[in-house]
């Protein structure tokens, strides 16, 4: 079992930062070229490219955060209906008051705005919980003057991909619509 825990991880680790970075390196290119050409697109030379650089950096950060929300979503449909190691996630339908749930065999983005609410809220529990173990820690055993001074989206991004492992396990007891069967 934890063999397919830690496959569907990776997998889906590996799609979300794909599509995550992806996505990001693309709003920052278009929003970097929108600002180059609305300035009259000078000429290329070491400044202009330095601030090019440093205008996509800045946009990459910002658009990577959002395009971290937005790749937890999509990245979420793969997990399910995947034989990894004997074992899968199925998503279950919403019985009606006369019939028993089904396993949704076609899973589309609306089937699963439920479960990703609850596996999104899980998320987040699990990464609070991180950040207290990691203040703590950095309180007694670093040298650091301030609270928050090591934080950036990208430690964030590592403690979102750490609580994912652990999220997997825990989303089949959580959530009534996802269910972990032999295959």
């Amino acid at each position: 079992m934890s063999k397919f825990y830690l496959i569907l991880w990776l997998r889906w680790a590996i799609r979300l930062t794909l599509l995550s970075v992806l996505l990001a390196v693309g709003i920052a290119a278009f929003i970097t070229l929108f600002i180059y050409i609305n300035q009259g697109a000078k000429s290329l030379d070491t400044q202009v490219y330095q601030a090019l650089y440093d205008i996509f950096k800045f946009w990459f950060a910002l658009s990577w955060s959002f395009s971290v929300l937005l790749s937890l979503f999509i990245s979420l449909k793969s997990v399910f209906n995947q034989c990894i190691a004997h074992y899968k996630l199925n998503l279950l339908s919403c019985p009606n008051k006369s019939e028993m749930s089904q396993v949704l065999q076609r899973i589309g983005y609306g089937d699963l705005l439920k479960v990703w609410r609850k596996w999104f809220m899980l998320l987040i529990w699990l990464v609070g919980a991180q950040m207290i173990f990691v203040l703590i820690f950095m309180k007694l055993f670093s040298s650091y003057t301030t609270l928050f001074e090591w934080f950036n989206i990208y430690i964030l991004y590592l403690f979102v991909l750490i609580a994912g492992y652990f999220s997997f396990m825990i989303l089949s007891g959580r959530c009534k619509k996802v269910r972990v069967v032999k295959c």
